[in-house]
């Protein structure tokens, strides 16, 4: 798993590469405040490939974290993280491996029939209820969660990831009450606080993409504070004095900047945005989205782009996710070398002060 030793040890490798506080601090150690995701990409071994080098690159190049979910591209992505960690001239200890699990993955390619697949794989051999179903596809029950994260670690090859996510949870209230997804969340926090006293996780947390940063009428909201209080519950039952949920995960960007300016999280001194919440809860804050999808890489509006350090647009995007308060690391998805050498030089730019990104919103 990443330590205090290797990530720091990598910080002192590459930090003088990169601007201020490109490196912040994370678990055990510290971690880049850009990141490689890999959801996109068909799921074939010319992607795979291409991933492979990228990742490669990243890691010798001072980006020392890499996100991914075992449902992206039917686990080829896992896997493929795998092989670059193996390949990479890094330890394993110098780099951050976070994992997600809550959809049920196909197996190398999708099926023809993904309904009879799930139907086959997962409810006939008794790992999953329909009831526990949503969306035919999406189910976060402790025995789900545990089979789904081993089978992460034999796909990434790994004793241990250090962040765990539980994956979009706000997909359960299209079937059911949202205290009873408080519930769920929170009998999935015991299964993760017990894999983390067993070594299987350093942390754990939840990856969002509506849940944290829209009104709380929405009907995919999810109370932060609320997360957090069935957190601490779960500790207590697994008799953890420390709780495991470190961290969140949402998109955040030029156009999605709804976790910053949309206060719906209650606190005694009024509601608060998702990302005010999270650093005074302590939370690390993981964006997704960070240049949109690779829709940002074009254009961003004139008046944002200019208070922008950046050699492109892209740079300039990157770092006004990583610029926000809060927020430890934006992820990019990066299939192709010269992406990632594009997304590794972002950082070798000053984040702007809170004082301008919040003079943006005004």
């Amino acid at each position: 798993m990443a330590t205090h030793h290797g990530t720091w040890g990598y910080r002192d490798r590459f930090g003088d590469s990169f601007g201020r506080t490109y490196f912040r601090r994370f678990g055990p150690g510290v971690v880049s405040s850009v990141g490689v995701g890999t959801y996109l990409g068909d799921p074939s071994t010319e992607v795979d490939d291409r991933y492979h080098d990228a990742l490669v690159t990243a890691f010798e190049s001072g980006i020392n974290l890499v996100d991914t979910a075992i449902n992206y591209r039917c686990q080829r992505s896992e896997r493929v993280v795998g092989r670059a960690l193996r390949d990479a001239d890094v330890e394993r200890s110098d780099v951050v491996v976070a994992t997600k699990g809550g959809f049920l993955p196909f197996d190398g390619s999708r099926p023809e029939n993904p309904g009879r697949y799930i139907q086959e794989r997962f409810v006939d051999t008794g790992l999953v209820d329909t009831a526990d179903l949503a969306h035919g596809s999406h189910a976060m029950t402790p025995a789900v969660l545990d089979e789904l994260l081993d089978r992460s670690l034999d796909n990434l090859d790994l004793d241990t990831v250090d962040c765990y996510y539980v994956h979009n949870p706000e997909t359960q209230l299209d079937t059911r009450s949202r205290s009873a997804v408080y519930d769920q969340l929170e009998t999935a926090f015991e299964l993760l606080e017990r894999r983390r006293t067993a070594g299987d996780i350093g942390a754990y947390g939840v990856a969002s993409w509506n849940a944290f940063r829209v009104p709380t009428d929405h009907e995919q909201y999810l109370s932060l504070p609320e997360v957090v209080s069935r957190a601490r519950t779960a500790a207590e039952t697994a008799g953890n004095e420390e709780v495991g949920l470190k961290a969140i995960q949402l998109p955040f960007n030029v156009v999605m900047a709804d976790a910053f300016t949309t206060k719906s999280h209650p606190t005694d001194d009024g509601p608060v945005s998702a990302l005010e919440y999270a650093h005074e809860e302590g939370l690390s804050v993981f964006t997704s989205a960070s240049i949109a999808q690779g829709s940002l890489a074009r254009e961003l509006p004139d008046d944002i782009e200019a208070e922008l350090s950046g050699d492109s647009t892209v740079q300039r995007a990157i770092n006004f996710a990583r610029s926000a308060p809060g927020v430890t690391s934006a992820l990019v998805g990066a299939s192709r070398r010269d992406h990632v050498a594009e997304n590794v030089a972002a950082g070798t730019f000053d984040p702007i002060g809170a004082g301008a990104f919040d003079a943006v919103f005004e």
